[in-house]
């Protein structure tokens, strides 16, 4: 046969080929989608199951090491660290935030890293848990979980990491508590000052005028409204997630399309668009908190918000902090999130810019090298080591941007070195 002859036919053995797998894919796809969905399949023990928070642990036994998301391998760190690691999502979304994909599941990495590894499930909220306000996620349904973490791990000690909501769900339990046995806080994309910018300070500034002609002429008051009558439906919720990305929302349909023959692309497409689809109700008391305390009054900015009966005092959080900022996030962008490194009082305070928007920041393809890899390593670094004392020419360096890891691609690093 000569080369040309079997070029042609090497070339539509292939396209057959390809041709077979997206008609296999295609069926799925139409018939079976949820052979094609692969959230949620990491190995957990139900450590609490309460009405609607529960707490998970989960564990990697019978593995030796995982799949990361380039291809390469993890060896399974056995010897676990001494502080637990709590991981806390944001409300409206599914416990399959932080266990996406098998190769690009948070939980089974930081498993892997060695990390006694809990997530606080925030449940699925129906219409009788309407009612429930930031004070009940940030300090009622918090100190229970944390609570349960500490009895199942024997350990008193441990470090938090949350990725929008779940941030500020964190932070407000430390201003509120100070709890003096968290000793590390990470949060992911979380809102702190709506005056900064982007998506979620058009919002504030839309309801802020409005806002302040009703408080004056009127006797009209949101929050003595019945929170039952506010909650934000799951659409609602999806609809706000997906406009932090509009276009692609669009785009990746004909992605999917023309690579309908790559079962990989087809699993992920699928996994992604079912997580994206299935969103929660969003409990009317958080959504009259935010929006009047955080959105209008912007009060998160001031280092101090009243939370119920409670006040969150964010200038008083002095635990070990790293904040994470997606470069391309439209809803929190940097300068929303950076706030908090100017309130908290923590001598040991990091702040990193990084790829993404505000999905991709903790879910994209590159969160696993510059927010997973970056956070075990700082964790890790705090569990073996000593806070060092800090000399008079550090403690004159608050607020120096420096140059980030180079793996970070990172725009800008704020970081300041530990002093205790």
């Amino acid at each position: 046969m000569n080369p040309l002859a079997k070029r042609l036919l090497d070339q539509g053995l292939a396209a057959n080929q390809r041709l077979a797998q997206a008609a296999g894919n295609g069926f799925d796809w139409m018939f079976r989608r949820n052979n094609l969905v692969k959230s949620g399949h990491t190995w957990f023990e139900l450590v609490y199951d309460g009405d609607p928070m529960a707490v998970r642990y989960y564990e990697l036994p019978g593995e030796d090491e995982i799949e990361l998301n380039n291809g390469d391998s993890l060896p399974i760190e056995r010897e676990q660290h001494r502080r637990p690691l709590v991981l806390v999502p944001p409300l409206g979304v599914t416990t399959e935030t932080f266990d996406l994909l098998p190769q690009r599941s948070l939980v089974k990495y930081m498993a892997a890293r060695g990390f006694k590894t809990y997530l606080i499930d925030w449940g699925k909220p129906k219409k009788q848990h309407a009612h429930l306000g930031m004070q009940d996620y940030a300090d009622v349904m918090m100190s229970q979980a944390l609570a349960e973490v500490r009895r199942h791990s024997g350990s008193e000690e441990v470090s938090l990491m949350g990725w929008c909501m779940g941030g500020l769900i964190s932070l407000l339990y430390m201003g509120i508590t100070e709890d003096p046995k968290v000793k590390n806080l990470i949060t992911v994309a979380s809102p702190i000052d709506l005056r900064g910018g982007g998506l979620a300070t058009g919002v504030a500034q839309a309801l802020n005028v409005p806002a302040q002609l009703i408080r004056r002429y009127t006797d009209f008051r949101l929050h003595l409204l019945d929170p039952s009558a506010l909650s934000a439906p799951p659409w609602l919720t999806t609809l706000a997630f997906k406009l932090t990305d509009p276009l692609s929302s669009v785009t990746t349909y004909w992605d999917l399309v023309t690579r309908l023959w790559d079962r990989e692309f087809v699993e992920s497409y699928s996994t992604t668009s079912d997580y994206l689809n299935n969103m929660l109700l969003y409990p009317g008391g958080v959504v009259q908190d935010m929006a009047v305390k955080v959105a209008v009054d912007n009060k998160l900015a001031s280092g101090e918000i009243d939370i119920g009966d409670k006040l969150a005092r964010l200038n008083r959080i002095q635990c070990s902090m790293l904040v994470f900022a997606g470069e391309t996030d439209s809803l929190v962008p940097p300068s929303i999130a950076e706030r908090i490194m100017d309130i908290v009082t923590s001598n040991d305070k990091a702040f990193y810019v990084v790829p993404g928007g505000h999905m991709g920041v903790i879910l994209g393809s590159r969160a696993q090298e510059a927010v997973w890899s970056e956070a075990a390593d700082w964790l890790i670094q705090r569990d073996k080591s000593r806070p060092r004392k800090k000399t008079a020419a550090q403690r004159s360096d608050k607020g120096k941007k420096v140059a980030p890891p180079k793996k970070q691609r990172a725009r800008k690093v704020k970081n300041i070195q530990k002093s205790e």
